[in-house]
């Protein structure tokens, strides 16, 4: 594997876009094999990635924080089982300063483009200002969630009140006593509703599509449980083995052919008949597509706010945005001071807005005009030295995306290490095994039940699913554990 006395390690320059949970990961993995010359760049002034920019009332975690953090950085003193975007935010700048990684980062400096040179062997990295910089191998490390997606309404840019998205909240601006609208039902706005609630005059929540709720069964760790912890961390270990094994199994509930989904939807009518009393309330609540297609939320709090009387449901359709206020398709009119977009991210746009030009001057974007995709999520044929982090079909519905980062940090470790050593000047996966991969991973997908016919942020306008892993992590961890070199086309280096 790693050699970290090797002189080539200390030469070989890698560029790294991104210091969230992938980059960071992957930066403290390099530095311990005995790279020295790599360059994380960050368009933000600190590290953190989605977790730095997601600040909303309520933001939390869905995975418990002993499974959602590094194997090797155990942090020992959550508050609760399901870490804050604050506490997860603080984790990963504790990561970054231990690890001594800020002096690798180049911060408020955006990448705007990445040309790859076949002659030398080299990519060509530009920023948003027009610097230059230089490396051997480039790491695409932004994730799937990092930009906002806006509902494309007739008249949003009328609206003379204040608005604003979840990802991008407005802190200066006071929400007490204002009339709110609030735009998309998703993980976001489950978290910031019911906070939002008890500050606002009245709320109006916008409704396309209801959600699956069930549910969190979130707790304070006791004191004496914290002490425990730090005392003996390998209690901390046993209950992230545990965590871990439970939501492995969960992905039995994802497959048609297994299909454990009864149980959860026993859980979720349980829980919205206990909390929603109302009889025509709970029917606008109820979704219309199976359990599992799109992304099951956990919240204790969601349905009790929408029974408030101060919150209404709306789930006509929205007709045109004015300039006080929201028609809806009914003819109705209401009026708000706020409009606060819940909308989520454009996930299935990877490495957007960045234009990556590989081999023979193709973009990833033409390359991907079907739909993206890549040989295990981590390469592109075309595109040579060129890795993804949480790159297409590698989302996960059942369990922790960090243990997914993890298999994927070891699997480019092994990849620059095995082209050192074989004095390549780079390897290209070929196209038939890029193919063949991605034809399994759509085969699996179809006995999915996210392939049951209901619209989600894992899929593309035309409906293919260019997120989501359908297998096992475990399956995932043995398909990366080491660089598989035969899989691909290799030029040696001109000596």
């Amino acid at each position: 594997m790693f050699n970290s006395s090797s002189n080539s390690n200390k030469n070989v320059r890698i560029a790294i876009i991104g210091t969230g949970f992938g980059g960071l990961g992957l930066a403290i993995r390099l530095k311990q094999a005995g790279f020295e010359q790599f360059t994380l760049f960050e368009k933000a002034a600190d590290v953190g990635g989605v977790w730095r920019d997601n600040t909303y009332p309520g933001a939390a975690c869905d995975v418990p924080s002993h499974l959602y953090s590094f194997s090797f950085e155990q942090e020992l003193g959550w508050k609760n089982r399901y870490g804050t975007s604050q506490e997860i935010y603080q984790y990963l700048r504790h990561c970054a300063d231990k690890y001594d990684i800020r002096p690798h980062v180049q911060f408020n400096t955006e990448i705007a483009s990445a040309e790859f040179d076949a002659l030398q062997g080299v990519w060509h990295i530009q920023s948003t200002t027009g610097e230059q910089f230089e490396a051997e191998f480039l790491v695409g490390a932004v994730g799937q969630l990092n930009r906002p997606a806006y509902p494309k309404l007739k008249g949003i840019e009328n609206f003379k009140g204040k608005a604003f998205h979840s990802a991008r909240w407005d802190h200066d601006y006071e929400l007490t006593g204002k009339r709110v609208a609030v735009i998309g039902t998703g993980a976001s706005a489950i978290q910031f509703v019911p906070e939002i609630a008890k500050q606002v005059a009245h709320l109006d929540v916008y409704q396309r599509s209801a959600p699956y709720v069930i549910p969190k069964p979130d707790r304070v760790y006791q004191p004496l449980e914290k002490k425990a912890f730090r005392k003996l961390p390998i209690l901390q270990s046993l209950d992230r083995a545990l965590q871990y094994g439970h939501h492995e199994i969960r992905l039995l509930a994802f497959t048609t052919s297994l299909n454990e989904m009864p149980l959860v939807e026993y859980l979720f009518q349980r829980h919205i008949r206990k909390v929603v009393k109302d009889g025509k309330l709970r029917h606008r609540l109820m979704p219309d597509y199976p359990i599992g297609c799109k992304r099951i939320l956990i919240s204790n709090h969601w349905y009790e706010t929408l029974t408030q009387p101060h919150v209404d449901v709306i789930n006509t359709g929205i007709q045109e945005i004015t300039e006080n206020g929201i028609l809806d398709t009914e003819g109705n009119l209401r009026e708000v001071d706020t409009i606060i977009y819940g909308t989520g991210f454009a996930a299935t746009e990877f490495m957007a807005p960045m234009q990556i030009t590989g081999l023979d001057g193709r973009t990833l974007k033409d390359t991907w005009k079907d739909g993206a995709e890549a040989y295990l999520g981590l390469t592109v044929s075309g595109f040579p030295n060129f890795f993804m982090l949480y790159g297409p079909n590698t989302n996960l519905g059942h369990n922790s995306i960090v243990y997914m980062i993890e298999s994927q940090v070891n699997y480019i470790l092994d990849a620059i290490q095995t082209t050192l050593q074989n004095k390549l000047l780079f390897t290209n996966v070929r196209a038939e095994v890029q193919h063949e991969f991605n034809q399994s991973i759509q085969e699996k997908m179809k006995k999915t039940v996210w392939a049951q016919g209901c619209t989600s942020w894992y899929q593309t306008a035309d409906g293919k699913n260019t997120n989501n892993w359908p297998g096992f992590t475990l399956e995932y961890r043995q398909r990366t554990r080491r660089f598989d070199v035969e899989n691909y086309t290799q030029v040696a280096a001109i000596s």
